[in-house]
């Protein structure tokens, strides 16, 4: 029984998060500011998500530092998901032996 109201809940919750914007923004939004706030939140949110994680999950600063330079460094330059991915951890692992 607490499982069906738990789950009654939370998709109210996400119903009015989705529902909410509809309601009160009817008419397009001519801020510039304001447009590019709402651009720019999916990926601050990413980050502020990420970023933490990647520095917890290695055990070790010194690592995850050394797979993130790596991955940035490979992003910038306009690589593949996979092969910045790849790098990163191959990367992290490799400073692993060495510290």
């Amino acid at each position: 029984m607490k499982l069906m109201i738990y789950i009654i809940v939370m998709a109210g919750v996400t119903y009015l998060i989705r529902m909410l914007p509809f309601a009160f923004f009817r008419r397009k939004i001519n801020s510039q500011f304001f447009r590019s706030l709402l651009y720019y939140i999916p990926y601050a949110v990413l980050s502020a998500m990420t970023i933490p994680a990647i520095f917890y999950s290695t055990g070790s600063y010194i690592t995850a530092a050394v797979g993130t330079v790596a991955a940035v460094a490979l992003a910038y330059f306009g690589l593949p998901l996979i092969a910045v991915a790849l790098a990163a951890a191959a990367s992290a692992f490799a400073a692993g032996f060495f510290i």
